[in-house]
């Protein structure tokens, strides 16, 4: 579908929708579930989600004109998943983008507390995000042969741990038709 925007402040690629749940609660904080409008209005399409909210923007193809939507709500209720996948980024997410050594937030990559050549395991209890050069210095050793421990011990976190540390990192951009669907802990600081 070839879209033309009619309203001359917003283009549609500058227009994504936040995905709430059925329960009206995001599917997830970070990274924000947003689709694109394309997503969006095939979405509708489909009677998938219902319109909550919509941008002024409007879209139009030759059998239809449409408002934007800003935010939509799934109309089947999705179980969020009760364990985290196992990522880089979710590593990165549970340690608050931080090196577990430091705390320097630059250059993050990610660390076997016991090194794999001694026998660690990539597990979440065993992996921490670490800065290159932290990582670099603690090399293959030890943590107490070369004095670096990790300023929290490596922990499998729950799907509302990653959403809480989330919530520390807010995106750059928030829609005003998104506010009242999004609890950001303005108190803390990440």
């Amino acid at each position: 579908m070839t879209a033309h925007v009619m309203h001359p402040m917003a283009s549609p690629d500058s227009c994504p929708a936040l995905v709430l749940n059925a329960d009206f609660r995001p599917l997830s904080y970070y990274p924000l579930s947003l689709w694109s409008w394309q997503d969006a209005i095939k979405a509708v399409f489909m009677d998938r989600v219902n319109i909550v909210s919509e941008y002024d923007t409007v879209v139009r193809s030759p059998s239809f004109d449409m408002r934007l939507p800003s935010v939509v709500s799934l109309k089947c209720y999705i179980k969020p998943s009760r364990t985290p996948a196992f990522t880089r980024f979710n590593v990165f997410l549970r340690d608050r983008f931080a090196c577990q050594y430091c705390g320097e937030r630059d250059e993050l990559t990610f660390d076997h507390v016991v090194p794999r050549s001694k026998g660690g395991m990539t597990t979440w209890e065993n992996v921490v995000a670490a800065c290159s050069p932290c990582n670099l210095r603690k090399g293959d050793k030890m943590p107490a042969s070369v004095e670096m421990f990790p300023a929290q011990k490596p922990y499998a976190p729950t799907v509302n741990d990653l959403h809480r540390n989330g919530k520390l990192f807010p995106p750059n951009y928030l829609h005003e038709s998104w506010l009242d669907y999004l609890y950001w802990d303005s108190e803390l600081e990440p």
